[in-house]
């Protein structure tokens, strides 16, 4: 379980990196850097540790970024969706992190633009719904 919930992370990810139909090299090292600062550590679920899982955030939006032509909304909708079925485990520090990571992405090249912005927004709305 605990897999698939990074996965989507990796998902997430992806979707506000590629909003605007490109994946910059500087939008992927954000995302490594911001893995091994926030999410290794962090309990998903109490007592469990995530450290190995957590990496799945890289894996899965490296698959993303290597197949050409796949859409972010796809992403997007997958995430929620994901979401709204696991309620449980978006706490509010997981969401705040999860909107932490997904804004420094955005902002990893020539600051935040305006599909990036548009995309922060709607899972912003996302994660704020009961």
């Amino acid at each position: 379980m605990m897999l698939l919930f990074y996965q989507n992370l990796g998902k997430i990810c992806y979707a506000v990196a590629a909003a605007d139909k490109e994946v910059h090299p500087l939008e992927h090292t954000k995302l490594k850097e911001l893995v091994k600062k926030h999410w290794l550590d962090t309990a998903i679920v109490k007592g469990t540790c995530s450290s190995n899982a957590a990496y799945h955030i890289e894996l899965v939006f490296n698959s993303l970024n290597n197949k050409n032509n796949l859409d972010a909304h796809t992403c997007f909708k997958d995430f929620v969706a994901y979401k709204n079925l696991h309620k449980h485990l978006f706490t509010t520090k997981i969401r705040r992190l999860i909107l932490k990571t997904t804004s420094e992405i955005a902002h990893a090249y020539s600051g935040i633009n305006k599909s990036e912005l548009i995309m922060l927004a709607k899972l912003d709305i996302e994660l704020k719904k009961p």
